[in-house]
């Protein structure tokens, strides 16, 4: 017993020993998007920073492909020693899972880091949309069942399932019309072909400013830096309603806790900094670092959120 109360005592120490050590060179960012893309310029920042303060360069390496997967599976296959992390989100971590098959299980093939951002969604309708307020919203839409529709930049995306939720809770019936991308789902809004959608703040926000798109309210219980006059849903509609999309960094599987805790260690502190708090709010993001404990339990209830809005709302995609 003495024996291996020893050896565990040693484990720990070498692990602490690596992790004051780390990093000793160069660290890769595999991000599974292309460039200029929300978890691109996300990890950017963090990247950037870490570089600075742990004084090794940490490089963003675009690797954008199938919804993420193709990214996301080479930090899978990659070595788990730190020196390769990949900038993970919502999309082919907590949603893929559930609507396809994939070549991985994202709880078990990939090691937590820490949650480096959430990312509100607006509710928006063209100006013109007579209800005032969100309650309003909600009681005309409520009326006229299958009148009215609903975008989203793809069937089974963020905001599809963002929206399916919403209509669930404020027992909405609308027709969803699919588009390719965020962009066109919100100009048909624009030019009055579609009623409302259930987007990015940081997609919708610069329309709402500049009052191209009206909203009612925003995705999460908590007003966001981005639009701080925008009430959350859960108030202006009554409804419990409370998401967002979440963008942070995971690493291969079996990567050392403590490489991973100083990696989250330094991104908590860093998202309390004031400019980085400032550029995200310039993304329409919100910061929301975590322990590599908090985020595998965040995960967790992230896929098991998703599967149930899939399930109740029988979203199918074509494989």
């Amino acid at each position: 017993m003495k024996r291996v109360i020893l050896c565990i005592a040693a484990l720990a120490f070498a692990g602490a020993v690596q992790a004051q050590q780390y990093p000793s060179r160069t660290v890769r960012v595999i991000v599974p998007w292309p460039p200029g893309q929300a978890t691109d310029l996300a990890a950017r920042v963090v990247a950037d920073r870490l570089s600075q303060v742990l004084g090794q360069p940490f490089v963003a390496d675009n690797r954008p492909g199938a919804g993420g997967q193709i990214g996301t599976d080479a930090v899978v296959k990659a070595a788990p020693d730190g020196y390769t992390l990949l900038a993970a989100s919502s999309g082919p971590i907590s949603i893929m899972p559930v609507l396809q098959k994939i070549p991985y299980d994202p709880l078990k093939d990939l090691s937590a880091v820490s949650l480096i951002v959430k990312a509100p969604f607006a509710l928006v309708v063209n100006p013109s949309f007579p209800a005032a307020n969100a309650k309003e919203f909600v009681a005309l839409v409520r009326a006229n069942p299958d009148k009215y529709t609903f975008s989203s930049s793809g069937t089974g995306a963020t905001a599809h399932l963002f929206a399916e939720l919403f209509n669930s809770l404020a027992q909405l019936k609308a027709r969803h019309v699919p588009y390719k991308g965020t962009v066109p789902a919100l100009t048909d809004i624009m030019n009055g072909e579609i009623t409302y959608a259930v987007e990015t703040v940081a997609a919708t926000g610069a329309h709402i400013k500049a009052g191209r798109l009206k909203t009612y309210g925003v995705s999460t219980k908590q007003r966001t830096a981005a639009l701080p006059d925008v009430p959350p849903l859960a108030e202006a509609a009554d409804i419990d309603y409370d998401a967002a999309a979440w963008i942070g960094y995971m690493a291969p599987p079996g990567t050392p806790v403590e490489v991973r805790r100083r990696l989250a260690a330094e991104i908590r502190r860093m998202v309390d900094a004031a400019d980085v708090k400032e550029r995200f709010q310039f993304l329409g993001m919100d910061p929301s670092a975590s322990t590599p404990e908090e985020m595998a339990t965040f995960l967790r209830a992230e896929q098991d959120r998703y599967a149930k809005i899939v399930r109740d709302a029988n979203i199918k995609i074509e494989q």
